[in-house]
């Protein structure tokens, strides 16, 4: 089998839509932390397990490692601004003008959101320049009916079903 070009790769898989994800922890001050991910995924349902990937040279995967914990927040249609600062940002300017409040397990719960997903780190698995990160949901909630953000051919995106717009228009909105 030859060898796949990385340009190549990248460009096909860019044709697969993926969810928008700002994992969030904070370290041992308090202090918030977070990645953009577009590889969220269930993993079980008995346990309940999620799972992420990061690269392994990741800074906010140390935190992660070292807290124990992080919470999946799935960004809005509305939030690609947020999901830019939050994956490309300096680390300590990250969250400066973000507002969240903290969740049971002490994560960030970021304002203006779709959903979250609150874990504890039950296995980290490294699979080849990434890491598979396995966490137990320990509470999770919706937030608002709004579209997720989406990931697709290298560029943001928001969902709307065709359904959504049929019942948009028959109730009149």
């Amino acid at each position: 089998m030859s060898d796949i070009d990385g340009r190549r790769f990248r460009d096909v898989l860019g044709n697969f839509p993926t969810s928008v994800v700002a994992v969030t922890t904070t370290d041992a001050e308090q202090r918030p932390h977070g990645l953009v991910v577009g590889t969220f995924a269930s993993v079980s349902l008995d346990p309940p397990l999620v799972s992420f990937l990061v690269d392994s040279s990741s800074t906010t995967l140390r935190t992660i490692r070292s807290a124990g914990r992080f919470c999946a927040n799935a960004l809005a249609g509305n939030q690609e601004r947020l999901s830019r600062k939050i994956s490309t940002g300096p680390a300590r300017q990250r969250f400066e003008g973000t507002a969240w409040t903290a969740s049971s397990l002490g994560n960030p719960v970021l304002d203006g959101i779709v959903a979250w997903v609150d874990c504890t780190v039950e296995q980290i698995v490294e699979i080849g320049d990434h890491l598979l990160v396995v966490g137990r949901v320990r509470e999770l909630r919706v937030e608002s009916p709004k579209t997720p953000l989406l990931f697709f051919r290298g560029g943001y995106g928001d969902y709307l079903s065709n359904s959504a717009l049929v019942l948009d228009r028959l109730v009149g909105w």
